[in-house]
């Protein structure tokens, strides 16, 4: 995919919500004192008068959300996600989860390839902090078109959201015409009959690869992209569970409480099916740039085709 544009999900967080921001007046962005990697510096420069730099006090930032929430305004609370989820997480969970406030959370540099920021910054456990908060909706686009229908949707949604970013730049797939965004509906982007491979976010232009190169050793793998991790799409994820009998899950978060709990979580009530989950396997992260970091990890292309097979095999 090489030739394919790549654009990062947190460059879309920002453009999105200065067009979000001149569409509606209610809009309001904070930041912790990072405007120019969360991207939100975009509707700081459009919008100024409805962006409010909080400095590095993000369980205040969340309180100040709250507040906004409470005065009738859509306030989108911006940082990197290992603070928005991790050094925040009391502040989401008791001022903004507890009131069920419509504050919308967005969240950037998750997962590994935050790359040399190193393993204090590298999140690979907030979908699993946000899934545990009730009432929360998580979503990890896996696109920049699917990040703009996010932000979107997240505004237009009553409640808490998560909406979790990236850094690194990944190709555009969701460039279709019939593309379709629902917050709790998963996309099915490859039919197969021999396995489904479930996944979200930044493996997911990785996934479709892969299943091209199992293709052509006669698997035949259905993709399925699940950018809402909660609300699961439950209808959808069975339905496939029971077609193809077995369920790959991927994702660049820890194999503990992520999209891969969340599926396993569902058919061991309702479909028990053989499951594979691919992702950070209970380790943290390390310096480094990010591709090889996301092939170290077995997130790129090679290593979910060569894991897939081998547990088709």
């Amino acid at each position: 995919m090489s030739d394919v544009k790549k654009i990062a999900t947190r460059e879309s967080y920002g453009n999105a919500l200065t067009q979000l921001g001149t569409e509606h007046e209610d809009v309001v962005v904070l930041d912790a004192d990072l405007a120019s990697a969360t991207k939100t510096g975009v509707f700081q420069k459009a919008h100024p008068d409805r962006f409010i730099d909080c400095g590095i006090a993000e369980c205040n930032m969340m309180g100040v959300a709250a507040g906004l929430a409470s005065a009738g305004l859509v306030p989108f609370a911006s940082s990197f996600a290992m603070f928005a989820a991790g050094r925040a997480y009391e502040q989401v969970r008791n001022s903004i989860g507890y009131p069920h406030l419509n504050v919308k959370i967005g969240a950037t540099h998750a997962g590994i390839s935050v790359g040399e920021d190193g393993a204090t910054h590298q999140c690979n456990e907030d979908i699993a902090l946000m899934r545990t908060i009730p009432g929360m909706t998580v979503i990890c686009p896996s696109d920049d078109v699917e990040a703009h229908a996010a932000v979107k949707a997240a505004y237009e949604h009553q409640g808490p959201v998560y909406l979790r970013f990236g850094r690194l730049a990944v190709p555009v797939i969701n460039d279709k015409p019939d593309y379709k965004f629902e917050i709790g509906k998963g996309v099915v982007l490859r039919e197969g009959k021999d396995l489904t491979i479930i996944a979200t976010g930044l493996p997911v232009s990785n996934c479709l690869e892969a299943a091209e190169k199992l293709a052509a050793d006669g698997i035949d793998a259905k993709v399925i992209n699940i950018h809402t991790i909660k609300p699961l799409d439950e209808e959808l994820v069975l339905a496939a569970a029971k077609e193809t009998g077995k369920v790959v899950t991927v994702e660049e978060h820890s194999v503990i409480g992520g999209l891969g709990s969340a599926v396993c979580d569902l058919l061991s009530e309702k479909a028990p099916t053989k499951v594979l989950k691919i992702g950070v396997n209970d380790v943290f992260g390390e310096s480094g740039p990010a591709v090889e970091l996301i092939r170290k990890y077995g997130l790129d292309t090679e290593s979910i085709y060569n894991k897939v097979k081998a547990f088709v095999k």
